[in-house]
């Protein structure tokens, strides 16, 4: 039997780097937070960085993959096969002290069951997750591994001077862990190189809920980006790092040359670094592109600048635009494209290896890419541009195939799946 305090799990504990914003993993946390309350389940988050809220979390510093301390022994422990005692050291010393505030938020909170958010995934924090895993190891208490990006999706982790860490929690094999992909590619893989079994749960969005609308605070954002009413304003709504393909997007803005368009990148966040941020900004000057970073005016809510001014949030940008774009070589699923679905928003998608698995076979009517950008994907997007009264048909279209396919009952069904091998459900 598992060591929890009760017979039946009512009281669930989230656990990440981070709750803050509009990155992919803290999107899809708050919409498994909705879900599981309307199920009727008390939801409680730790975290490094959080702006949820206060009552219900417990933020510890040194638990975010930014905080320095975890900078500097995460520099240390990739693009090399050899770490020094002293690394070790600083490893195990905050692997202790966040074990410690595990155990303390697990108390305070008086947790049944942790669902663990990336931490037991991709090797961003060494330390959070081996005190994850030996807390789990320690407590016996049950546990869903949500696991959206894997180490050996990335390269930058290829070679590592802490595979026996990777290899005992990224992810852990422990007999009270549950584990949760994103896709059917990441079970495939999960099973073959871990020899564990999962549970697809693709991304969500709530579909039965229908998008806002531009109202007149939102109706200023074009204006104050310096968009006239006749040009078009293409959305690439993501982080800029080189996996996006924002490349691409600005090619093809390049290309419709009968018409001027700008492009606005939503997320000023830059997580791998400015490489790819600089090496984007120089090719759209070549090209003749305008592409806008306003991470002065928009942000994940609207509010007010430090001068007093509007602040945009990600949805007022999606109103605003024309056409979204969505080039990336790669991507766990699509928080986005399911973001511009609600929207009923025409948009261009790249055929990443998942969209081929897991998206493409609903069969949504978008503009195509292959990895590069062709006369025959600057006719496609010409055409959903020319004809508004089709772009909308379509949009319809994908409206209703997202609802059926990738809603919030969706997630509620497989949740019920994955908390019912635990058997207190």
């Amino acid at each position: 039997m598992y060591l929890t305090r009760t017979d039946r799990i009512e009281r669930i504990g989230f656990v990440s780097t981070r709750f803050q914003g509009t990155d992919g993993v803290s999107l899809e946390t708050e919409k498994w937070k909705k879900v599981l309350e309307r199920m009727g389940f008390a939801c409680f988050f730790f975290s490094g960085l959080s702006d949820w809220d206060p009552a219900s979390s417990m933020v510890v510093d040194e638990a975010f993959f930014g905080h320095p301390r975890v900078v500097e022994i995460q520099r240390q422990c990739f693009g090399t096969t050899v770490r020094s005692d002293r690394l070790s050291g600083e490893i195990h010393d905050l692997r202790t002290d966040l074990k410690k505030a595990l155990y303390e938020f697990v108390s305070t909170f008086c947790v049944d069951l942790l669902i663990v958010e990336n931490a037991l995934t991709i090797p961003m924090h060494i330390a959070l997750g081996v005190a994850i895993t030996e807390f789990i190891a320690e407590t016996g208490i049950p546990v869903i591994a949500h696991h959206h990006d894997f180490a050996w999706e990335r390269q930058r982790f290829s070679m590592s001077a802490v595979d026996d860490f990777l290899a005992m929690s990224f992810p852990p094999r422990l007999h009270s862990v549950n584990h949760v992909v994103i896709n059917t590619e990441g079970r495939r893989q999960l099973s073959y190189r871990c020899g564990l079994s999962s549970i697809v749960v693709p991304n969500v969005f709530d579909f039965h809920t229908p998008p806002p609308v531009l109202d007149d605070y939102g109706k200023g954002l074009r204006a104050d980006l310096g968009v006239a009413p006749d040009e078009v304003l293409f959305l690439q709504p993501t982080r800029v790092i080189a996996r996006k393909g924002i490349e691409h997007a600005v090619e093809l803005a390049s290309r419709l040359r009968e018409r001027k368009v700008k492009l606005l990148i939503s997320h000023q966040e830059r997580d791998e670094g400015s490489d790819y941020f600089d090496r984007t900004m120089d090719y759209a000057r070549l090209l003749g592109v305008e592409v806008i970073v306003r991470p002065d005016i928009i942000g994940a809510e609207r509010g007010l600048t430090e001068g007093g001014k509007k602040r945009y949030s990600l949805w007022d940008c999606y109103l605003n635009a024309d056409f979204v774009t969505y080039p990336s070589s790669y991507e766990g699923f699509g928080n986005a494209f399911l973001e511009a679905l609600w929207f009923k928003k025409p948009i261009l998608v790249n055929r990443y290896s998942i969209y081929q698995q897991d998206i493409e076979p609903v069969g949504f009517e978008v503009a195509l890419m292959d990895y590069y950008i062709t006369p025959d994907t600057v006719d496609q997007v010409n055409a959903l541009l020319d004809a508004p009264i089709v772009a909308e048909l379509l949009a319809e279209k994908n409206y209703e195939l997202a609802k059926r396919f990738f809603s919030l009952d969706l997630l509620e069904q497989r949740l019920r799946q994955a908390m019912m091998n635990f058997g207190r459900v």
